[in-house]
């Protein structure tokens, strides 16, 4: 049976054991979408050695029901949208356009707090494992993915989250090279009740993450031994290689 990971660290630590084979490479780059993704993402760059930089994305939520994703805007100017959302809801272009030009801001202005004047990261012809702490619809990392395609475009982009709906995992076919599931839970009801602590991430907590990484520095990995994370993700863990 699947157990909630403790945190988001916890959980960064335990995806990392289904990222091993990308360990010590010089063309691997680690892309978190925030907040949530950095704290996991920070722990799988630190386990491979490899660099960790943001991927700026944002949900375009449902007014009156912004849990509810209709798409997403990623860096690079690209707009996702869920059809299916959009056509059961019949919500009019002008309220999506609305919604778009208000996360917009807030994508613009999360750029310049984590990154200040650094360029974004250079991904072409790099393996490029994009982190998030989980995958409900998808429609995020979705956008995050066709955003990378764009940007260069890299070797191979790796999708990794520590949970997710398994018919989304199944989903990427076609979107990304590979996806990496630590768990795929059912039933899977939401990404928050697989985390024993969900408090949202901070701006501060970004930025100290990226601080660290980029200084080499390291943290506390918590109490849980790898052994215990090695059975949890070995019991319930999922990889889609979609193109060898």
């Amino acid at each position: 049976m699947d157990e909630p990971f403790t945190d988001r660290r916890e959980a960064g630590r335990a995806l990392s054991l289904l990222l091993r084979r990308y360990r010590g490479r010089d063309d691997v780059i680690v892309l978190a979408l925030p907040r949530g993704g950095v704290p996991v993402g920070y722990e799988v760059a630190e386990a491979l050695g490899a660099p960790l930089d943001v991927f700026l994305v944002r949900k375009l939520g449902v007014p009156g029901h912004e849990e509810l994703a209709m798409g997403a805007i990623a860096s690079g100017g690209v707009r996702v949208l869920n059809d299916q959302v959009l056509n059961r809801l019949r919500i009019p272009r002008q309220w999506i356009d609305r919604v778009a030009a208000t996360e917009q801001a807030e994508l613009e202005r999360r750029a310049r707090e984590y990154r200040g004047d650094r360029p974004p990261p250079e991904v072409r012809g790099k393996v490029v494992i994009l982190v998030d702490d989980g995958l409900a619809t998808g429609s995020t990392m979705r956008a995050a993915g066709r955003a990378l395609r764009g940007l260069g475009p890299p070797a191979r982009i790796v999708v990794a989250v520590p949970v997710a709906a398994g018919d989304t995992c199944e989903e990427f076919r076609g979107e990304v090279d590979e996806t990496v599931c630590a768990m795929t839970p059912e039933p899977f009801q939401a990404v928050g009740i697989w985390y024993r602590d969900f408090s949202p991430t901070s701006d501060t907590e970004v930025r100290d993450l990226l601080e660290r990484a980029r200084g080499g520095e390291r943290t506390d990995r918590g109490d849980r031994s790898s052994s215990d994370l090695e059975a949890q993700t070995t019991a319930g863990g999922t990889s889609h290689d979609f193109k060898r």
